[in-house]
């Protein structure tokens, strides 16, 4: 223990006086002569017994009294715990993530207790002291050191972010301008977005971590969102499937579930949720959505509300790229199909003036009447299957089977001269075939066809004797005949249009996603074609214009995490609008399960880290005084002053 003001020890001294007085009693006394003085003998015992335990306790408590009064005075305190190092820069963390946002006491969030020990730091130190404030935003200002008032002041524009970080980027960012510091990590170390190991902490730091507890508490997530059928052309009627996560230890009865389609209120669902479960609703998605359209799943979950609300895109103005290698004296069927500007852009070359670029880029492949696939021809095929798009092969009546066994390795091979027959009806349960039929019956009108080429692929249509006329293996699409009047009148029925279309939609695979998560790095915007300086300006609740770089599919855009919010953004290119994005916050800030302060002190238990521990910013902010500032005990010593002077009151008092 030490002293503020040591030299007051010198009045301890006058504890002194009270003995005097005690033991040198000033009074006269005068003698009385009695006959018998038996009685009184007697009397005067007891009675001086008495008196001399009073005059004890009074004289104990009038020593008491003056020795903690001077104790007062002197301000004596017990020594710092740990001495802030002279001339060290002061770097302070917070976690500003959404999943601060959950209660961390009576009335209050995490993340405003997180601000509450901020400042309760700041005033510890001395004034000329600058310290580094960084958040999950990584901001400017977080680069540079700044003044005790200058973090105050920005503590107060510290808002939820919908940044995550790893432990791993927070340390590399505190230690990213190599400078020793005492360094402060307040956040509510939540496990989802920790990361799978510690990070190593280097000893010329001194390294102090700073958990807010936040209260245990339940939420409810929109998990993912997708579409049963994700190839759709031109709104077709569809059903958008929703996944929700409740993470708490009780279930969710008769949450309400709400679609709405731009701003419009669309259908409502209630989901009953277990503890600790998933459940999936669905809603469905009538034809005639055009154009871009912002869908949001939205419910009423307390006290966690950043996640009730999920965003999602639906665009509809994307054209499917459809290229055809026609052999001579091939009608144009397929020009007359994917006619439609405004959902197809159709090229058609014949097999002597193939243009390779523009098969390239096509999302269906149409070979149509083809003898022979050169090699130049397949690697074009194989380069487009291996990304996922669709190929249609339509051999000739005489092709060379062994040319197409690169992209057709099932092979095929002649019948002869088959009959013309009747097509069986589809198999309806296949997914190929969804939607295209209102009616599913088994007398359904079908085309007639000739099975010339034999194959022993999975058909999807055959003929009543069984032979095979469509079959599909992956992404690649094999017709049994040329589309040949003598051969089949598949082209001239009502079948024809939507298996094309079935086949385009399934090799559109580089389709806008639903939606993007913030953590994301990039999003690649479809465009047939910009201008070499063109830049894609992102407009929603901010206006950002990303880094960016053009590819041969459209536009890579990289994505400014800190900058954009949850929400809708309009990929502008000028004043066309190339794709309309809706961006959620990371799912893994919804899972508020968080490791405490012993645990986190068993995972760091081999490095030479402090972890801080006080439930409230008050218990926080005695804690920081007492570590740093020793603990003063003046106010102690006065109270007991107080104390023995009631109790010296009370004795003269009450004791006779």
């Amino acid at each position: 223990m030490s002293f503020v003001f040591p030299s007051f020890l010198w009045a301890l001294l006058l504890l002194a006086v009270p003995l005097i007085i005690h033991l040198f009693n000033f009074r006269k006394t005068i003698r009385v002569y009695f006959s018998n003085t038996r009685l009184l003998r007697q009397v005067k015992e007891e009675t001086t017994q008495q008196r001399k335990l009073k005059q004890y306790l009074v004289l104990v408590s009038r020593l008491l009294f003056i020795f903690f009064l001077v104790m007062a005075f002197a301000q004596p305190f017990l020594p710092a715990r740990e001495q802030m190092a002279s001339g060290r820069q002061v770097v302070i963390y917070l976690d500003n993530s959404y999943s601060m946002s959950a209660p961390a006491g009576d009335k209050i969030r995490a993340l405003d207790a997180g601000l509450a020990r901020v400042r309760a730091i700041t005033a510890q130190y001395p004034a000329e002291t600058r310290f580094r404030f960084l958040t999950n935003d990584f901001a400017s200002f977080s680069n540079n050191y700044k003044t005790r008032q200058e973090v105050d002041e920005l503590t107060a524009t510290v808002r939820l972010s919908p940044v995550s970080r790893t432990a791993a980027e927070v340390k590399r960012k505190i230690m990213s301008d190599g400078l020793a510091a005492d360094v402060f990590w307040i956040s509510d170390f939540q496990q989802s977005t920790w990361g799978t190991d510690a990070p190593a902490f280097d000893s010329l730091s001194v390294w102090r971590l700073v958990p807010v507890p936040a209260l245990t508490t339940a939420n409810v997530l929109v998990d993912s969102v997708y579409l049963e059928n994700p190839f759709t052309v031109g709104g077709e009627k569809n059903t958008l499937h929703v996944l929700l996560r409740n993470t708490g230890s009780q279930p969710t009865e008769g949450l309400n579930v709400r679609l709405s389609l731009n701003g419009v209120q669309a259908a409502t669902a209630a989901v009953n949720l277990e503890a600790n479960s998933t459940a999936r609703t669905s809603f469905d998605l009538q034809a005639g959505l055009r154009n871009r359209n912002e869908g949001v799943i939205s419910f009423t979950d307390f006290p966690i509300t950043f996640d009730n609300e999920f965003f999602f895109a639906l665009n509809f103005t994307q054209r499917i790229r459809v290229a055809e290698v026609r052999a001579s004296g091939q009608e144009n069927f397929f020009e007359r199909v994917f006619g439609n500007a405004q959902l197809f852009s159709f090229r058609a070359m014949p097999a002597g003036n193939v243009d390779l670029a523009v098969l390239g880029r096509a999302d269906l492949l149409i070979l149509s009447g083809i003898t022979r696939v050169d090699a130049a021809l397949q690697s074009t095929l194989l380069s487009a299957l291996q990304q996922g798009r669709a190929v249609l092969l339509i051999p000739g009546r005489d092709a060379d089977a062994n040319s197409f066994r690169s992209v057709w390795p099932q092979g095929f091979s002649t019948l002869g001269n088959p009959a013309r027959e009747l097509l069986e009806s589809p198999d309806f349960r296949n997914p190929f075939f969804q939607d295209v039929f209102q009616e599913r019956s088994a007398q359904v009108d079908m085309p007639q066809a000739t099975a010339w080429w034999g194959t022993p692929a999975q058909p999807l249509l055959k003929t009543k004797s069984g032979a095979t006329f469509l079959a599909r293996q992956g992404n690649v699409f094999w017709l049994a005949c040329p589309l040949q009047t003598e051969l089949t009148d598949f082209y001239r029925h009502a079948l024809f249009v939507p298996v094309m279309y079935r086949m385009a939609a399934a090799g559109l695979q580089q389709q806008q996603p639903l939606y993007t998560v913030l953590t994301q790095n990039s999003v690649l915007i479809k465009a047939d074609s910009l201008e070499d300086e063109a830049r894609v300006v992102l407009k929603g609740a901010q206006e950002v214009v990303p880094a960016q770089r053009q590819t041969s599919e459209g536009v890579l855009l990289e994505l400014p995490r800190f900058s954009l919010m949850p929400g809708f953004y309009r990929a502008m290119d000028g004043t066309d609008t190339l794709a309309l994005l809706a961006f959620d916050a990371d799912a893994r800030e919804s899972l508020l399960k968080t490791f405490s302060a012993p645990e986190v002190s068993a995972r760091l238990a081999s490095q030479q880290v402090t972890v801080l521990e006080a439930d409230t910013p008050q218990a926080f902010e005695a804690e920081v005084k007492e570590r740093f500032m020793g603990k003063a005990l003046w106010r102690h010593a006065l109270l007991a002053a107080l104390l023995f002077l009631f109790v010296e009151v009370l004795l003269l008092r009450f004791l006779k």
